[in-house]
């Protein structure tokens, strides 16, 4: 009996722990519960905590006796976590949660969490938490976690401990192989520190600070009537006096292109003529269609093909453009093009590099889709949609690509990312929880065999670290989730990009030394330490695990 006793406490602890701090950061973006119980069922095991006890400690602070029996398996750190989350309000509507949950990227999510939020019958809880978020956002004023419970269409919530804890420990796992992992590149990236310093044969710059070409810019339309579709990009032109190369930057989804003017205006202060286009079906415009009911999908599976087309298309047209256009004739090199994406724009930017969507693949990880920790692969796997095509998606004229935090662990894989023959700098973020850094940067790093490729780390660093904050943002995404200084994050961007796309784009080899650890310990600060290395194999990356 005793034996059964301390056994019933530490499931009880973990489960305490697994509320407090594993399942209410998921709440936070996805909240879902709702009742006048939450119970906990572990086997015959079970333990619940009134409604009302939650709401008193939300709303006044105070511990009663209810919750007082659990407060000694958290922190006073945890319980003002949880008080926090509780109340802190979700800027969305009614009518822009229900579009959500009713595509299919919501549904597979309330699938998912369907199965660890159960009614008081132990049934998934699908339909009641789709009730619960768009009854509470019917409130604006209130819609809040605490209130989302309270409109629970049940008198208990259920916790299933089994699914819960599955779910814990599949997560510690990525959490602790992530650890490693970082612990190794950072160790690495110290250890190639040159002894003898090859940035003492140059003048040390800062490339972070804004370089000396003035420049204009200038908004075009483009319209591939072959795929009916209309979009405009942005063009920033140094003044010079020669043809210059050219950076094509691809912003992320749900994202647009003034995301990453901050890098356009950076590049081309350093002479580099910087298209920015807009990708009209993955953009804010896209989200903002979905919330007001006008489109049904975050995205269509046949973006995947028309991003990198998009570029392409741009491509062609401003070689056009150079022939007869005089405010673009003389000024454009279409012979030395680099590309820079972030996140869906990472994708895209492997894709023009030579990696082909790898439906093999894809067939074997979609599947499992409803038991992956990776978010990513929701996107990824939209592609299972297209036809099982050989599409063109590279670019010959792209001679360099930067990916930061790209999805690519399935959509690529090993196969494809192996066929990238060009230099390839992949950005990471250690905290980033929505394309993981362990499996959609840094073991696919260890998948390319092109010569020059480079894999910068940064320490904290999260998915929005690098995004500047769009006047058309839909929905604001919270302070919490972007994480701590995102203005150096941009600056880590902004001073590897110069250095990379003026070696391996505009061929000035007087920027190799910016290429190293050398110079990335000269930049890196706290509370975002960045690291930097040039190689990683599989083997090595089993080794940090053990």
């Amino acid at each position: 009996m005793t034996q059964t006793i301390n056994k019933q406490t530490v499931w009880l602890k973990l489960a305490l722990r697994i509320f407090s701090i594993g399942l209410l950061p998921t709440l936070t973006a996805y909240p879902a519960l709702g009742a006048e119980r939450i119970r906990f069922n572990y086997g015959v095991l079970e333990r619940s905590i009134p409604i009302s006890s939650l709401e008193t400690y939300a709303k006044t602070g105070k511990v009663d006796d209810n919750l007082a029996a659990y407060r000694k398996y958290v922190d006073k750190k945890q319980l003002a976590q949880l008080r926090k989350v509780l109340l802190t309000p979700i800027p969305l509507n009614q009518v822009e949660v229900s579009q959500f949950l009713y595509t299919p990227i919501g549904e597979r999510l309330l699938e998912k969490l369907g199965k660890v939020i159960q009614t008081e019958s132990n049934l998934s809880g699908f339909y009641a938490i789709r009730a619960a978020l768009i009854l509470s956002a019917a409130d604006q004023k209130e819609f809040t976690l605490l209130n989302v419970l309270n409109k629970f269409p049940a008198s208990t919530i259920s916790i299933n401990l089994n699914q819960s804890l599955a779910i814990a420990e599949s997560l510690q796992n990525l959490v602790n192989q992530t650890q490693n992992a970082v612990a190794f590149i950072n160790q690495q990236s110290q250890q190639k520190v040159t002894t003898a310093s090859t940035l003492k044969t140059v003048p040390l710059m800062d490339l972070g600070k804004t370089g000396s070409f003035n420049f204009s810019k200038q908004t075009i339309t483009l319209n591939d009537l072959s795929r009916q579709r209309r979009f405009p990009a942005d063009i920033y032109l140094p003044t010079a006096q020669t043809p210059r190369p050219i950076i094509v930057i691809s912003h992320g989804l749900g994202s647009d292109r003034t995301s990453f003017a901050y890098l356009a205006e950076h590049l081309a202060s350093y002479g580099f003529v910087v298209a920015v286009p807009e990708h009209p079906g993955s953009n804010s415009q896209q989200i903002q269609a979905l919330l007001a009911g006008i489109a049904d999908r975050v995205t269509n599976p046949r973006e995947l093909i028309d991003r990198p087309l998009d570029i392409k298309f741009l491509l062609d047209e401003l070689t056009r453009l150079s022939k007869s256009n005089s405010i673009f004739r003389g000024r454009l090199n279409l012979e030395q093009v680099g590309v820079v994406g972030q996140s869906f724009g990472g994708y895209t930017a492997l894709a023009l590099a030579g990696a082909k969507i790898n439906f093999e693949q894809l067939k074997a990880d979609c599947p499992a889709l409803e038991n992956t920790l990776n978010v990513s692969l929701l996107l990824q796997c939209l592609a299972v949609n297209l036809p099982n095509a050989q599409y063109n998606l590279s670019d010959p004229r792209i001679k360099a690509a930067i990916a930061i935090d790209p999805v690519v662990s399935s959509i690529f894989g090993q196969a494809s990312l192996s066929q990238i023959k060009i230099p390839v700098m992949i950005v990471s973020g250690s905290s980033d929880t929505v394309a993981p850094a362990l499996t959609e940067q840094i073991e696919p790093f260890t998948w390319l065999t092109t010569q020059n490729k480079y894999l910068a780390l940064i320490n904290g660093g999260t998915h929005f670290s690098t995004i500047a904050e769009s006047p058309n943002a839909t929905v604001p995404v919270p302070t919490q989730v972007i994480g701590s200084s995102p203005a150096l994050a941009r600056r880590y961007v902004k001073a590897l990009s110069v250095p990379f796309f003026e070696m391996y784009v505009a061929e000035q080899s007087s920027y190799l030394p910016y290429l190293s650890t050398d110079y990335v310990n000269t930049i890196s600060q706290q509370p975002l330490p960045l690291s930097l290395i040039k190689s990683l194999t599989s083997e090595q990356l089993q080794e940090a695990f053990k």
